[in-house]
């Protein structure tokens, strides 16, 4: 079992950042919010643009003195990153275990561009009002790279696009307590790749952890330390 060099981590976060942040961009400047394209002709796989000003699923806590924490605990947990890295290469971790870190790690800083810049160099985005406690509804038309900015430093909203409704419009059995024939969605939520890689890499760590989860300084100890004892006791019998 290999471990994995920091450069190539360093290649594997750069791929995924470089990814994310091109498919924001070009669906940020080429879509309006709301519109949607079927992939493929798909119905199942699509491109739907929408923003999100909060955490995940689009909850929102305090306005924006709650994006600002959210913003400045995503920086913390990427500043963490860093260096839980470096450590766990260092110490030689398992390639799976360092992998789904990376992705876990790019995930949170391509969120976190979003968050930090978005606001500042693009002219259209969402917009809290004081007024109203709550952010205006979407604006119209395409938006465009601005020195302006539709916001200041902290406070950009997350580009979201992806949308794989696999059933659609779907019926609950009548049967069924509290839901039953009521319509529902299967996975109805928007995501980017961003997202995309925080969940492969946290649910990879879940589903396999007891493999992977180890440093292999110890393992290979442990095969040596085997080896050893079995060739001395072959020699013993001989």
């Amino acid at each position: 079992m290999k471990s994995l060099k920091l450069k190539y981590v360093a290649l594997i976060i750069a791929i995924i950042i470089l990814a994310d942040q091109a498919v924001k961009i070009w669906i940020k400047t080429n879509y309006e919010v709301g519109q949607e394209t079927h992939v493929l002709g798909l119905s199942w796989f699509r491109l739907h643009f929408i923003e999100n000003s909060g955490m995940a699923w689009g909850l929102k806590f305090w306005g924006e003195t709650g994006k600002v924490i959210l913003t400045l605990f995503r920086l913390a947990a990427v500043i963490f990153g860093v260096w839980y890295l470096k450590k766990i290469v260092k110490e030689k971790y398992t390639r799976g275990f360092i992998i789904c870190a990376a992705l876990i790690f790019a995930g949170a800083l391509g969120n976190l561009i979003d968050s930090m810049f978005y606001g500042l160099i693009f002219d259209k985005g969402l917009v809290y009002s004081a007024a109203i406690h709550d952010y205006l509804p979407p604006y119209d038309g395409l938006a465009k790279f601005s020195t302006a900015g539709y916001s200041s430093f902290l406070h950009g909203s997350v580009v979201d696009m992806f949308y794989f409704p696999i059933l659609e419009n779907k019926t609950f059995p009548s049967w069924l307590p509290f839901v039953g024939g009521e319509r529902f969605t299967f996975f109805n939520a928007i995501f980017n790749i961003a997202d995309a890689s925080i969940s492969v890499g946290v649910l990879t760590l879940l589903f396999f952890q007891k493999r992977i989860y180890k440093k292999i300084k110890a393992d290979d100890h442990k095969a040596v330390t085997e080896t050893n004892t079995e060739v001395n006791d072959k020699l013993q019998v001989l």
